[in-house]
């Protein structure tokens, strides 16, 4: 215990650094995910293009690289960011292509009827897809989404090697001060439980009062 209660400050502040970069990444992602989503259904082909490049390009790409591409690449061209926000950037970009897929999967899942019948009452392709698809689709995909934000959860420790306050990065000062490894091991892997647990938990609970019954 003393490696927790002797360190609980610094503990605190990689803990609620992993939950800030989780929390804007997720946000990000989500976002960028499902438009990309309603891209790669867009009856425009160059829409379709974009959506298919993005999804193939950033799912497979290494994180790691995509944060080297970030940090060492958008500077290059006269973009100066925080480290943070860097991160944020390369984990929100690197997961909307997993969210768009998921989405894509949930939209698929919806009778083809449902589009053909707003579209005859004279909705747009982004009125068709925001207010009758979307809505039938996104019921069937909040396990995959939350599977995949857990997954972002755990991904941000990447950003600890990049000099990025998270919960990981608190190892290096532990260990120049001496601290048992293993314990101050198991102290951020608890840590990473409690932010994973609770991401779990809430898609739980939207599953239950949202989601399909299977």
């Amino acid at each position: 215990m003393d490696v927790l209660t002797q360190n609980f400050a610094l503990y605190g502040e990689g803990f609620w650094g992993t939950v800030r970069l989780t929390v804007y990444a997720s946000l990000l992602a989500l976002a960028v995910g499902v438009v990309m989503a309603g891209f790669r259904v867009a009856p425009v082909a160059a829409l379709r293009g974009v959506g298919t490049a993005w999804v193939t390009v950033l799912r497979n790409t290494p994180l790691t690289l995509l944060f080297f591409a970030m940090l060492l690449g958008l500077p290059r061209f006269g973009v100066a960011l925080p480290f943070e926000l860097f991160a944020v950037l390369a984990l929100g970009c690197y997961t909307s292509s997993f969210i768009c897929e998921a989405v894509r999967s949930g939209i698929n899942t919806v009778p083809a009827g449902q589009g053909e019948a707003a579209r005859s009452l004279g909705m747009t392709f982004g009125q068709t897809l925001g207010t009758v698809v979307l809505p039938q689709a996104f019921r069937t995909v909040i396990a995959p989404i939350g599977s995949t934000l857990i997954a972002l959860a755990k991904n941000s420790a990447i950003a600890g090697s990049f000099s990025v306050v998270e919960l990981l990065s608190t190892y290096k000062t532990l260990s120049e001060n001496g601290y048992n490894v293993i314990w101050s091991f198991v102290w951020i892997a608890l840590g990473y439980l409690i932010l994973t647990l609770a991401i779990s938990g809430l898609f739980h609970v939207l599953e239950r009062r949202w989601g399909v019954a299977r």
